[in-house]
């Protein structure tokens, strides 16, 4: 019998596919979600909400070619964060109907059980795919706390849930994209959940870090009941990392 409260890792074959782009939608003005099909996708695996594909792109500047890392939904649904310039943005803004896109992965899963007392997770924009995928998850009545930093009511979503979901937007409202004491203040407000609870953190890199570091040192929540990513770093085009 699995003990409770069992993470597991899960690794899988990657190759890489072709996909066609068969849907376009804005979710946002900063978000615009592109959903792809293919034959090849017949045994794609996902069995982590917040499992990363790796997408290939030719950068029309320079003719090179760039990979970035996506978050994904069900039906290998990407949504793409609509920055002021990069491969990824300009080809989001570009694609149209019948357009290709090479990706690759993911390598693994991290599968996190569906039997917490609560869930806590955050983020800026460009977490809220993992976010979007784990509320949709969850068991009815249970309870779930989102923070999630975004430039304006405009980028606020609206997600299906049977959860208890209680959501906080923190608006920039103009302001610079430095989330680090916008999500601490709106964190650290928070009433701390009773009981068994599971934290998910996605943000650049060095506030998911001040973030984490939050929840172990002032909060002393249980490190085994938490995940924290850098889902970029200033500066570094590309960049993530897993801080555990």
């Amino acid at each position: 019998m699995t003990a409770p409260h069992t993470i597991t890792r899960l690794r899988h074959d990657t190759r890489r596919r072709q996909l066609t782009v068969a849907a376009i939608l804005d979710i946002g003005p900063h978000m615009r979600r592109i959903t792809l099909t293919s034959p090849e996708l017949a045994d794609f695996v996902s069995a982590g909400v917040d499992d990363h594909v790796k997408l290939f792109f030719t950068d029309t500047a320079t003719g090179a070619q760039a990979m970035r890392d996506f978050t994904h939904a069900h039906t290998l649904t990407i949504d793409f964060a609509l920055h002021d310039h990069g491969p990824a943005s300009d080809w989001a803004r570009a694609a149209r109907v019948g357009d290709a896109l090479e990706i690759g992965g993911p390598r693994g899963s991290l599968v996190v059980p569906d039997d917490f007392d609560w869930v806590l997770m955050i983020a800026d924009e460009t977490g809220l795919p993992a976010i979007g995928r784990r509320l949709e998850a969850l068991r009815p009545g249970v309870r779930a706390i989102t923070v999630v930093a975004v430039d304006g009511a405009g980028d606020v979503q609206m997600i299906d849930t049977a959860a208890d979901w209680q959501a906080h937007w923190v608006y920039r409202d103009g302001a610079s994209r430095d989330d680090h004491a916008r999500l601490l203040a709106a964190t650290a407000a928070l009433d701390w959940p009773v009981g068994d609870g599971y934290v998910w953190i996605a943000a650049e890199a060095e506030v998911a870090k001040a973030l984490r570091a939050h929840v172990l040192d002032a909060r002393g929540h249980n490190a085994a009941w938490l995940r924290a990513s850098g889902y970029w770093l200033k500066g570094a085009a590309g960049a993530h990392e897993n801080f555990g």
